[in-house]
């Protein structure tokens, strides 16, 4: 997933020790929140793409963590409340599929 990651953000494939630490842990903490958002469920390699992606908005806001907006010479740029906003429909149909319900307070297969 690192190496998606970094060709995604158009980043040199070679190792880089100070950027892989960097961009493992934004994967490690991006997945930590997905499960948080599954109910406590460790997201299965189908939901990889959320992982990758929110990942990329992640790393693209260092520097601007805890913004709602930022306007600079004219251009404006709004953030989301949550990086996982665009993703909320594809991560309830996937608790519907593998029927997943943590409406009650902890993990309850339905």
């Amino acid at each position: 997933m690192l190496e998606d990651l970094k060709r995604m953000l158009g980043l040199p494939l070679h190792e880089d020790e100070d950027l892989d630490k960097k961009l493992d842990w934004i994967l490690s903490t991006t997945r930590a929140r997905l499960k948080v958002l599954l109910g406590g469920i460790d997201p299965e390699d189908d939901l990889d793409y959320i992982i990758t992606e929110v990942s990329i908005v992640r790393y693209n806001r260092i520097g601007s963590e805890g913004a709602q907006s930022h306007t600079v010479e004219g251009e404006s740029t709004s953030f989301l409340n949550s990086d996982f906003d665009a993703y909320m429909d594809d991560i309830q149909a996937y608790k519907e599929q593998k029927n997943i319900d943590i409406s009650k307070g902890g993990i309850r297969w339905i």
